[in-house]
């Protein structure tokens, strides 16, 4: 079961609607694939990964690794979350009972609070059936499992600034910068300088009046 995204933010699972709207200055994800995990359950293996992602491209290809990876497995279910403010997210059952892999994956991506995140749980048959309650908790720990085995780091969420001053005001500035620890991204340095700043989405407002008042200096929010 691929069970695809819906517009406006909004997702759907059964008779359910929900939004997922991120209303602090941070978020968790993880900078580089974790290590292989492996979980047996009476005879049966799974293995689950963890992988960043940045869209759904970095998905397939990933995928694709561990299919060539794990020729002879009998399924690859998956779940990620993209975006930050405005993330969306897919589960993928590939061939177990409706909801016993992809959404119990998906379970612990929402526990972590982790965003940009894939994870695939491949399982290799072991001649017993599990039934659906014993695939929901084995997907469930495998994808547990390789979260816990990942590093997790977190990571603002910034707004951009631009700042138009002469040369002689670059004091000032770099005062006020140094005074609200703000990140200099870009700048190019003349007469006529031009830098562009980072600032946490919550002290935009707050940034941008304060250096919109200074004389000499013009303070743009970038379209």
């Amino acid at each position: 079961m691929d069970r695809n995204r819906i517009s406006n933010n909004k997702y759907s699972i059964s008779s359910f609607s929900y939004k997922i709207k991120t209303t602090i200055d941070y978020y968790f994800t993880i900078p580089s694939p974790g290590p292989e995990v492996l979980l047996k359950e009476k005879a049966s293996k799974f293995f689950g990964y963890t992988f960043p992602i940045k869209n759904e491209d970095d998905l397939k290809t990933n995928l694709a690794l561990l299919k060539k990876k794990h020729k002879n497995a009998g399924h690859f279910c998956y779940a990620f979350q993209l975006g930050i403010e405005n993330s969306y997210f897919r589960v993928n059952d590939d061939g177990e009972p409706s909801n016993s892999a992809g959404l119990p994956i998906y379970g612990q991506i929402q526990a972590s609070k982790t965003t940009n995140i894939f994870i695939v749980v491949v399982r290799y048959f072991g001649g017993t059936k599990l039934g659906v309650g014993g695939l929901i908790q084995a997907y469930k720990k495998t994808a547990k499992l390789a979260i816990e085995g990942s590093s997790i780091v977190k990571r603002p969420i910034t707004r951009s600034l631009l700042l138009i001053f002469p040369y002689s005001e670059l004091n000032t500035i770099m005062r006020i910068l140094k005074k609200h620890s703000l990140k200099i991204v870009q700048k190019q340095m003349e007469e006529e300088c031009n830098f562009k700043i980072e600032v946490l989405r919550s002290d935009l407002d707050l940034i941008f009046n304060l250096f919109s008042k200074l004389n000499k200096i013009t303070c743009k929010k970038p379209a």
